[in-house]
Parts: structure tokens; C-alpha cells; sequence
């Protein structure tokens, strides 16, 4: 196997070349030597940060794994096998599965994209004419190679644990486009740390302008708000809030949904007023299901809205054939589910560390705000709660009203049942019945059969 072949599976270039959209130029490509033409100028580091085909899309494996739906098991018998081991919990996600795993695959592509610009940067001079340019992709890859480790680490890390961070195993933080590079497994700690550390640094660099026309680039607000769902995941929650805050002192602007045509089968535009950065999920089979009759939702999830909450009508349809309750589409203005940045779920996260924190009033200020954009006009009462756990219970209620297929439930049940929610999932297929108990060693994926072969990382254990 020569060197081009062994970084197409350990999640470097050659899936770039493939992935590349036709109408964008193609900066690395395979020499005879296996050596890699780089960019050289901003403008070609902004078209790799550009290519959303690539830098835009987010791992799908953990809602296949979550609570938001159920499919038939007719449709589950013609998935694919990573899908219907998935959907299912089977300890053997990939069963001998080879080459391209996207859900893995992609964000490491990002972090290549993002450590190609980085190399490329330190050799470029910085003038009086770049300078703010120069600053401001610099903090686009950080941005970027910060967002994709994020991704990873919610799949295929251990949920974090300050107890024991040290000791568990991480992800392999690939820092340079090096070929050659050694791959290995960082701790679970050192993994948030650069995390943290590259969107802190990305915060001082971005534009705290969103660029409204082209929200999949990032911005000092995407930054702030990523940090908040980073620290939010950590328990962390005095550092939520403050990056919470930092977002919404830069931009805090909710749709009002009795505004949309709240009856259509995709209420949204793409890059609306609430979105701060833009991305979705991976494309599969099953996430195409959830486009389809054949993803219905929790009846649980969808009896929790009161009748004059918009987002029942705003999220779901009821098939007219089939009576099931299907998602409708998301902030992507598509059928495709958005998985990006919005200002609804900075407000529920500084809403939860209000109240984690104690500060019962300004978590219900929080959280009222947020559902009077959500109910028809002049219908909603504000609510209210008697103390600090009432008002959490009432605002995660909330969130997983709020927040269903975005990418965010597989970590919440994580984080929750690390906390001692004691949430058991459960799937039904024909006769057979599957448990995901809490706490499993399941709610961490493995990583694909290929990198462990050729990378020697240990394995998640089952």
C-alpha cells in the first residue's frame, strides 16, 4: 500500500480530491511522488473553506443512535449495514466494513483542510493590505479544525468526565498535513483542551460580523456559541454561560413562527435570521428517511407541544396516507436537517447554566423569551418556576422540544444520563426488542476497522 492509499483511509487528502464539487478548484492532487500541490494565496484559502461539500456537513451516526424517531422494519431491512447497526445499538457498528465511513472520514477531511491553510499561512507575509484578511481565515481553520474534533468526540469518545478526563481515551488530534504523521489517541483532556484552545483562539481573530450572506463561513458570534456547546457537554457551566452570552451580545435575533408560513413542508429559508453558522447532516440512507414517510416520530416528543406551540406544525407533518408523524424541514430551507449554530439553542444553553448555577429568574427570563417567538401571537404565559430545579427540568422539557434532529440528543443523553437521568432507549423491530440501558458502552461508537489497522490506536472497548 503506498502512501497516497494509506492517507485516503487515515482520513487525509485524497477524499478531498473526491469530494471536491466540480465548479471549485481542485488545490491538492496526487503527484507521482505522492507529494501534495498546497494553496498559496487568501483567495484559494478561502475557496477551501468555502467548499461546503466538504467543510459543512456533520456526522449523522449519533441521531440514528437517539430517540427523535423510529422507521419500519421493512424500511430497516433495505438499510445499509452501518445504518441498521446503528439504528439498532449492535456492538459491531461497522461489522468489517472498509473504506470510506463518512462519519469519521469527513471531519477529519476538515481538519486537513484547515491544517493545509494553517501550514500554508505561517509561510505567507503578513502586509498592511492582508493583515485583516490574513487574521480572519486563520481563525476560520481553527474554527473549522475545532468544530470537526468536536464532532468526533461526541461519537467516538467517551462522554466527558473531569473525574477521569486523563485517563480516558480521546480522539487522534491531527495537527499538520504531514503524511507521515503518527497517529495516536490523546486523552480525553487534552482533547477538549484543544478544542477549547483553537476556538478561543479563532474568537480573537473571526469578524464579530456574521456574514449574513454566506453563513457556512464563521464568525467571532459562531466561535462564542460553539464554545458554549462545548462547555455546556464539559458540565462547565460557568464557561457556557459566559460564551453564551458573548454570542447573544453579538447577535440575538429570534423568528417570531407565527410569521412563516408555518403549514409548509419547509417553513424555512436557508441562512434565516437565526442561524449563526450553517451546517447538515452527512447524506445516507437513513437520514434521507427522515425526510419520508418512513421516519416517524416519537408520539412521545410530539404530544409534549401545547396546542398553541407553533413549532408542532413548524417541525412535523402528519403523512396523509400513512398518519405518521414525519419532520418536516429544518433551518437549511431544505429537506435536509440542519446541524448548525442558531441563536434558539445559544438562549436554552445560557438558559440551563442559569439554572444549573442557581439564578432561577433570569433562566425562566431566558427561556421565556426564547418560546414567545414560538407560540401564536398573544397566546403564550410566561412561565414560571419556584426554584432552580424546577426551572432546569422545565427548560431541558424545553430543549428537546426545541432542538429535535439538529445533532445535539445523542450528546444530551450522554451528558444526561452521566448525570444520573437513568434514560433507557428502546427500539422495536417485528418481534425483536433492543435496549440501549444508560451509560452503555455503546454511547461510544467504534472507530472504523480500517484506522485501527492501519493507525494501531486502540479500539473502543465493548
Amino acid at each position: 500500500m503506498n502512501k497516497l492509499q494509506k492517507m485516503c483511509i487515515l482520513f487525509l487528502a485524497a477524499s478531498i480530491v473526491g469530494t471536491a464539487s466540480c465548479n471549485k478548484k481542485e488545490f491538492l492532487e496526487a503527484k507521482p511522488n505522492s507529494e501534495l500541490f498546497v494553496p498559496t494565496t487568501l483567495d484559494d484559502f478561502q475557496a477551501l473553506l468555502d467548499n461546503d461539500v466538504v467543510m459543512n456537513e456533520t456526522p449523522v451516526l449519533g441521531d440514528l443512535s437517539a430517540d427523535n424517531f423510529y422507521t419500519p422494519i421493512s424500511y430497516w431491512q433495505g438499510l445499509g449495514v452501518k445504518e441498521k447497526n446503528t439504528y439498532i445499538w449492535n456492538p459491531e457498528t461497522f461489522e468489517g466494513l472498509a473504506g470510506n465511513i463518512p462519519d469519521w472520514n469527513t471531519p477529519y477531511t476538515q481538519a486537513f483542510y484547515a491544517n493545509v491553510i494553517l501550514e500554508s499561512l505561517s509561510k505567507l507575509p503578513i502586509t498592511n493590505s492582508n493583515i485583516n484578511r490574513w487574521k480572519a481565515i486563520k481563525g476560520a481553520a481553527l474554527f473549522a479544525r475545532a468544530h470537526a474534533f468536536y464532532q468526533v468526540a461526541q461519537l467516538f469518545a467517551p462522554v466527558y468526565n473531569s473525574n477521569n478526563s486523563g485517563e480516558n481515551q480521546g480522539i487522534p488530534l491531527r495537527l499538520t498535513p504531514g503524511v507521515d504523521e503518527t497517529s495516536v489517541r490523546s486523552s480525553l483532556q487534552v482533547t477538549y483542551n484543544r478544542i477549547v484552545d483553537d476556538l478561543r483562539e479563532a474568537s480573537n481573530l473571526l469578524p464579530k460580523e456574521i456574514p449574513f450572506a454566506n453563513r457556512n463561513r464563521s464568525s467571532r458570534p459562531a466561535a462564542f456559541a460553539l464554545l458554549a456547546r462545548v462547555y455546556l457537554s464539559m458540565d462547565k457551566y460557568l464557561d457556557a454561560k459566559k460564551y453564551s452570552d458573548s454570542c447573544l451580545q453579538l447577535h440575538n435575533v429570534l423568528i417570531k413562527y407565527d410569521t412563516l408560513n408555518y403549514q409548509a413542508n419547509i417553513p424555512f429559508t436557508k441562512f434565516n435570521a437565526e442561524t449563526i453558522y450553517h451546517s447538515q447532516f452527512i447524506t445516507g440512507n437513513l437520514l434521507r428517511g427522515l425526510s419520508i414517510p418512513n421516519c416517524i416520530v416519537d408520539s412521545s416528543l410530539y404530544r409534549s407541544y401545547e396546542p398553541n406551540d407553533l413549532r408542532s406544525a413548524t417541525f412535523y407533518r402528519i403523512h396523509p396516507t400513512t398518519n405518521n408523524i414525519n419532520p418536516k424541514g429544518s433551518y437549511t430551507g431544505t429537506n435536509q436537517l440542519f446541524t448548525g449554530l442558531a441563536t434558539d439553542e445559544v438562549y436554552l444553553i445560557r438558559a440551563e447554566c442559569e439554572a444549573r448555577l442557581g439564578n432561577t429568574q433570569a433562566a425562566m427570563n431566558d427561556l421565556n423569551h426564547l418560546l414567545a417567538a414560538r407560540w401564536k401571537a398573544n397566546t403564550f404565559v410566561p412561565l414560571s418556576a419556584p426554584n432552580a430545579d424546577s426551572a432546569l427540568k422545565i427548560i431541558l422539557i424545553e430543549r428537546r422540544k426545541e432542538l429535535p434532529f439538529r445533532g445535539l440528543r445523542w450528546t444530551d443523553l450522554r451528558r444526561f444520563n452521566k448525570a444520573g437521568a437513568n434514560i433507557t432507549l428502546i427500539r422495536k423491530l417485528g418481534n425483536q426488542t433492543y435496549e440501549l440501558k444508560p451509560n452503555d458502552l455503546r454511547y461510544t461508537l467504534l472507530i472504523p476497522p480500517d484506522v485501527i489497522v492501519l493507525s494501531g490506536i486502540p479500539q473502543n472497548p465493548r
